[in-house]
């Protein structure tokens, strides 16, 4: 083979590998969900505190203390910010439409929304997805609560919250003045749900402080943790 045709080859294998991490999807991560330590909800804490610990296990990502300015678009294509819904307790959850965990997540979701709409709590979804593959998700389970969208820039928006690798589904707790409350990792199910946000409504009433709601938090999930079945 001439050297011109071999280089020719050459540009046509670089072409297809580009074309491949052009098109290929955002990527998806086992279905399984990780736990975090001490049970399945991790509270705000110094990055020094975090990284790996000494028993090889995955330590808390680093969560930021107070909700990150961010904005994707909506279902309609509009870019949003998330401080539309200022002074609001938000359930936010990412997810992607690949993934089953979150599928079935999709009933309480909406249950949670209709359930606490009148306490001042908004539920948003993030997918982490194409926009036109969310659509017509959304559609098809009825999804009546806001959903933001994104690929890369939803990434980037998981990464605000120390998810850098993260797996789906997630969850963040705020309470209404912005403060991260909890990050669950992992299907949420309703015992879990119900737990989070009765502390929330304690925070947001002035019955409990933050660093007391967030303790409460992870001792309670990780009691709850210890009563599911193997």
């Amino acid at each position: 083979m001439s050297r011109g045709l071999r280089i020719f080859g050459a540009l046509i294998a670089l072409l297809g590998i580009w074309v491949g991490v052009k098109m290929r999807p955002v990527p998806a991560p086992p279905e399984q969900g990780i736990a975090v330590p001490a049970g399945i909800a991790s509270a705000p804490q110094p990055a020094a505190e975090a990284g790996s610990s000494s028993d090889g296990e995955m330590a808390h990502p680093v969560i930021p203390n107070r909700l990150p300015e961010f904005s994707l678009k909506d279902l309609t294509g509009k870019p949003t910010p998330i401080s539309v819904w200022t002074r609001k307790s938000l359930v936010i959850n990412f997810w992607a439409t690949w993934c089953a965990p979150c599928r079935r997540e999709i009933p309480l979701l909406k249950e949670l929304a209709t359930e606490w709409s009148g306490r001042d709590v908004k539920v948003i979804g993030v997918a982490v997805d194409h926009l036109d593959k969310v659509q017509a998700f959304a559609g098809q389970f009825n999804i009546d609560y806001p959903v933001l969208i994104g690929e890369q820039d939803a990434l980037d928006v998981a990464a605000l919250f120390g998810m850098d690798s993260p797996v789906f589904p997630f969850t963040i707790f705020t309470d209404r003045r912005g403060e991260v409350v909890a990050l669950f990792v992992g299907e949420l199910h309703r015992p879990q749900a119900d737990f989070i946000l009765s502390e929330v409504q304690d925070l947001d009433h002035d019955r409990v402080q933050l660093p007391e709601a967030r303790r409460a938090i992870a001792q309670g999930l990780h009691a709850l943790a210890e009563k599911q079945p193997g």
